[in-house]
């Protein structure tokens, strides 16, 4: 073959390649959008089938006649047939329209902008310390399977996974915020900031960063132990393979064959699982930010439960849902372009 037949087949592999990722790429979205049409149906399901009356549970308390209440079911769209409200529920959604929240009297929208970004605060910064603390005890038990140091990163890391996230949540609350015995209190019992403080400069972020220590730390110590057992599992697959002995018969040393070959390879399992713990971490925040009041769209889902404030809760289920389907998606496409095996499909 010569170089100029060379040099022409370059681009048409580029082509090729890129022909066979448009379709791929293609078949993902196509999977994405009929499962957030099935979420939205599930939602609209769930929360139109609920066993209570919210017409009754925003009128408690006051004297309000039969006649009130029917009006009060006519103004909020609850006498509607339910083929009408499912149509306007999902047209309202895909032009961002996510409703009226009865109990706040204000739009589902707004609620939701103005909630995020504690949510992502607390779920970000949990993330990334989950991630690095994960892959490199998975990384290094892996490695000396068998050690001191591996027995006890694993019974650790397991005991934490199987603690329900609640539970943890509490006991932390209790020992470090109300103090137990010996341990004075040391961290907000709940909350973002403490309103007599001033609400900017670095004195709100010393305090936001107080507050946000419990409710992260929890998070942290469920989630880093999933990274950790992955990982190291990983780690263990790759450790008999025929390169790594290749490696080390070419003189590279012990440390730099983990580094440079085992690793790289070991942790592709590892990446898509923390893209698509990326979007449960989101959905998963009503637990710890209700037992901390973080407010944000967890400790906002938790409020509009007490009603049920129905277009609110609806709005929430389908943020929570399209950030574990957005990650999903990267999960996949991330994946194709780690995995040679899966380009090759």
């Amino acid at each position: 073959m010569t170089v100029s037949s060379l040099t022409a087949s370059a681009p048409a592999a580029k082509k090729v390649k890129s022909s066979g990722f448009l379709p791929y790429l293609g078949g993902k979205l196509v999977a994405a959008a009929v499962s957030f049409f099935v979420t939205l149906v599930i939602g609209f399901a769930i929360f139109t089938l609920m066993p209570s009356d919210p017409v009754r549970t925003l009128t408690r308390g006051r004297p309000t006649s039969e006649a009130q209440l029917a009006q009060l079911r006519i103004q909020l769209g609850l006498d509607d047939p339910l083929w009408e409200r499912f149509l306007t529920f999902v047209g309202n959604t895909f032009k961002g329209e996510l409703g009226y929240s009865w109990q706040f009297q204000q739009s589902v929208s707004s609620l939701v902008a103005d909630r995020l970004g504690p949510t992502l605060l607390l779920m970000g910064t949990a993330a990334a310390l989950s991630i690095a603390i994960g892959l490199w005890l998975g990384i290094r038990s892996g490695w000396r399977h068998g050690s001191l140091f591996d027995k006890i990163a694993s019974s650790t890391s397991l005991t934490l996974w199987s603690v329900p996230t609640f539970w943890l949540g509490m006991i932390l609350l209790v020992v470090f915020s109300v103090g137990v015995g010996p341990i004075p209190s040391l961290f907000p019992a709940g909350g973002m900031s403490e309103p007599s403080l001033p609400q900017e400069g670095w004195t709100h972020v010393v305090d936001v960063a107080r507050h946000l220590v419990l409710p992260c730390l929890t998070m942290v110590l469920v989630v880093f132990a999933q990274y950790v057992t992955v990982m190291r599992a990983s780690i263990i697959d790759e450790m008999g393979s025929p390169y790594l002995l290749t490696a080390r018969a070419k003189g590279l040393t012990d440390d730099a064959v983990r580094r440079r070959h085992a690793v790289p390879n070991a942790l592709l399992p590892s990446v898509t699982m923390i893209f698509m713990h990326l979007g449960i971490l989101v959905s998963g925040a009503i637990t710890v930010e209700a037992v901390y009041s973080w407010p944000g769209l967890g400790y906002l889902t938790y409020e509009a439960l007490k009603i049920p404030d129905l277009p609110l809760l609806q709005g929430t289920f389908i943020v929570f849902s399209a950030s574990v389907i957005i990650m999903n998606l990267l999960a996949d496409v991330v994946y194709r372009f780690l995995d040679p095996r899966v380009r090759a499909q």
